[in-house]
């Protein structure tokens, strides 16, 4: 059996994603229960501003402590933002289906959305979002 320690090493950066991914989740989690229980907004304008909300801090977070990238920061917030559009209207999309179809808790269909979403963009932003970019050579 191969040694957590090993593990950690070879799938650091999706670990990292995810404890990083947890954050957002976690804040847009909040920031959509608040606007849907306090505020009494609709689910789908809570569901944005709370996605919007996590995507910020993700997008911090990952490129300062897990990719490490300090280069072309506005390209590739641009390009976060991008994958995070197309996750949210995924999102948008299950949500509507588990509430307004299917007829589950608010808050569960919401929880749903995060295993769907968390993949795709994890690999969308991995090969677009935070990858390496060669400096043009000298020669």
């Amino acid at each position: 059996m191969e040694p957590l320690k090993d593990i950690f090493a070879r799938k650091r950066q999706f670990i990292l994603y995810c404890l990083i991914g947890g954050t957002g989740v976690t804040l847009d989690f909040l920031v959509y229960s608040a606007l849907v229980g306090a505020a009494q907004w609709h689910v789908q304008y809570a569901n944005a501003v709370g996605y919007a909300s996590g995507t910020v801090l993700s997008f911090i977070l990952n490129a300062r402590y897990n990719f490490k990238t300090s280069d072309r920061l506005a390209m590739r917030f641009l390009c976060f933002c991008v994958v995070a559009l197309l996750g949210w209207m995924a999102s948008a999309g299950v949500l509507y289906l588990l509430v307004n179809r299917f007829g589950l808790d608010k808050y569960l269909a919401k929880l749903a959305t995060i295993v769907v979403v968390v993949m795709v963009q994890y690999n969308l932003n991995r090969l677009l979002s935070f990858r390496k970019i060669e400096s043009p050579s000298n020669g």
